[in-house]
């Protein structure tokens, strides 16, 4: 498959352009996504010069008219990819997505699909401040009926968008803001589909499984270099699809390697992480040589100030903390 160099945002471009190219049905529609603007990340520069202002459509700053008017869309037969741009202006149009989209095919028997793919750039490190850096998807998973993504890189960042575009469900796609702009990585050219469902593992080892998604998996790849250093072989998982999630993959590694640390960007208190925490726990408890680690934001409203908000957002030391403290209580229960 012939790639080229993309950042994260052309990479989400792309799979916009390619899905408007080849499927009528599809449009976009959120504020200030149209030219001269290209949104405020400019993803979707150039789009609506290509085709048209009424399949790339800038709307007022209402984030209840975008979901609702993309909702009415998606019950009429069209797939809308609708854009909030920030994952924080969700609360103002939630009601619409988790009480009326996520629940109509339900409630309609199967009979009614909602093809929606919701947009969000959401994350710290940006000093966007408290309303503007948040990361909520563990708001979205506990909502039955809506499907949620958080990719890492380029190439799943397009895959994932695709395979939500094509989607009979509502799909949040979770764009972490700084990954719009880290440095370029291949990226297929065309259609690029990654399944939904379908966990990456991307370092293999047998002494600690590292679970993490979106922009923390780098974190994970880099303490786990520095532990096999030390001589500790971390197995790190990209899980990319939180819902649905690949618990097979999940469980085979920590089966193997009977230690787990999962990371996430979202504050530590009812995270993703403690459910991913409560699955491990559950289902390996006989299993497992200590309990499952957290590593997470702290318990506050994200900070402006740069030291403050660098000090929020979980890093690779942090992983590394929590990796060795698992491995020495595991072997302290081994001694005892």
């Amino acid at each position: 498959m012939d790639t080229q160099p993309m950042l994260g945002f052309q990479a989400i471009g792309s799979a916009l352009d390619h899905a408007l190219a080849h499927d009528p049905t599809v449009f976009l529609l959120g504020e200030d996504i149209a030219d001269p603007s290209g949104g405020v990340f400019k993803v979707t520069a150039g789009l609506s010069s290509k085709y048209g202002t009424d399949r790339v459509r800038a709307t007022p700053i209402s984030e209840q008219a975008i979901m609702g008017a993309a909702i009415g869309a998606a019950v009429a037969g069209m797939r809308p990819v609708a854009e909030i741009m920030l994952m924080d202006f969700l609360a103002v149009c939630m009601d619409q997505l988790s009480n009326h989209a996520a629940k109509l095919r339900y409630m309609s028997g199967g009979q009614t699909t909602v093809p929606l793919t919701v947009r969000c750039a959401a994350g710290a490190g940006m000093q966007f401040g408290a309303q503007h850096s948040e990361m909520l998807e563990a708001w979205l998973t506990h909502i039955p009926g809506i499907k949620v993504v958080v990719p890492s890189n380029p190439a799943d960042a397009k895959g994932l968008l695709t395979a939500c575009i094509e989607d009979p469900d509502p799909c949040v796609v979770v764009e972490q803001s700084l990954l719009y702009f880290a440095p370029p990585q291949p990226v297929p050219v065309g259609r690029h589909y990654v399944p939904l469902g379908v966990a990456n593992t991307l370092r293999a080892g047998e002494d600690i499984t590292l679970l993490s998604y979106g922009r923390q998996v780098h974190d994970a790849v880099a303490a786990a270099a520095v532990l096999a250093a030390d001589g500790i072989e971390a197995e790190v998982i990209d899980l990319r699809s939180l819902v649905p999630l690949d618990e097979e993959t999940i469980l085979a590694s920590v089966a193997r390697t009977r230690h787990a640390v999962v990371i996430h960007e979202a504050v530590r208190r009812t995270g993703f992480g403690a459910e991913l925490a409560a699955l491990i726990g559950e289902r390996l408890f006989d299993e497992l040589g200590a309990p499952v680690a957290r590593v997470a934001g702290a318990n506050t409203p994200v900070p402006y100030a740069k030291p403050l908000e660098d000090a929020f957002v979980p890093g690779t030391e942090a992983i590394l903390t929590a990796a060795r403290a698992t491995l020495a209580r595991s072997r302290a229960r081994v001694g005892s």
